[in-house]
């Protein structure tokens, strides 16, 4: 199973749809409904029930059946749409808390009883992405950050590079509460991420990881995630796994040299094909 179809089919499907409107296709299809009574009363109005001398102009229920036909072809394609995304956010969904169970099974003391239920994908909106790596000097990328945001954000990465890594992962783990969803989640994900594999922690580190690939997948942290994610696996034991997960980096984002760097020296420490 390659791991682009675990998470990317997902994400380069649904999110352009996430981001065109506030409504829904649910909201449009209801829209489209109502419009086809209000036509469906004026055919009825344009109906005569006997003899009258006043002439319709030319061609006029002509076009009314013209808008009808175009409007049920419009609402069987929102139909056909609603579908399709209905079936790539549970499929989504579904390979997601797969690749979760395969991580608890590679961790000793692991209690797949407590994973819980993985929420269908595009229940939320986007964050928009934030072009600097999660160890760097945070940027707004144009989305303005709450107060003492960057200061906080700062302060985790300084324990991080440091090496105090208790402080680090707890830092980051109360930013991610004190901003939720904010323009720096992923690299907060990626840098504790970090920090728990500091402590040892490879399996939680490594859900770190896959939350910030799979939530985040265009933004700048997403390299540094996704070579991230397989070099975890591949310390968990499941270098078939890791080795996949590496070769979709330079696909992935071919024009990140250095992630593409850290996973093909990654490949070479597991031997990949």
């Amino acid at each position: 199973m390659r791991l682009g179809a675990i998470v990317l089919s997902c994400a380069l499907t649904f999110a352009p749809i996430a981001g065109q409107t506030q409504e829904t296709l649910g909201d449009i299809r209801q829209d489209m409904s109502v419009l086809f009574v209000e036509i469906q009363k004026l055919k009825r109005e344009l109906s005569t029930t006997g003899g009258t001398s006043v002439a319709l102009p030319p061609g006029a229920l002509d076009r009314i059946n013209a808008i009808e036909s175009e409007l049920q072809r419009l609402t069987a394609k929102t139909e056909e749409l609603d579908f399709r995304v209905g079936r790539v956010a549970e499929d989504g969904a579904r390979r997601l808390g797969d690749l979760e169970f395969r991580l608890c099974e590679l961790e000793t003391g692991c209690d797949i009883g407590s994973l819980g239920q993985i929420p269908t994908l595009g229940g939320e909106s986007d964050v928009p992405a934030v072009p600097s790596a999660p160890t760097t000097a945070p940027q707004s990328g144009g989305s303005e950050l709450a107060v003492g945001e960057e200061t906080d954000f700062r302060r985790a990465g300084e324990a991080l590079a440091q090496g105090d890594f208790q402080s680090a992962a707890d830092q980051f783990a109360a930013f991610r509460q004190t901003y939720p969803g904010g323009p720096l989640e992923a690299q907060a994900l990626v840098a504790e991420g970090q920090a728990l594999q500091g402590l040892g922690n490879i399996r939680d580190a490594a859900r770190r990881y896959l939350d910030a690939y799979a939530g985040y997948p265009n933004d700048a942290a997403g390299p540094e995630s996704l070579w991230r994610l397989g070099a975890a696996l591949g310390e968990l034991g499941n270098v078939a796994e890791a080795c996949v997960t590496l070769n979709e980096v330079s696909g992935r984002y071919p024009g990140s040299s250095d992630a593409i760097a850290q996973a093909d020296a990654a490949k070479t420490r597991f031997n990949c094909q």
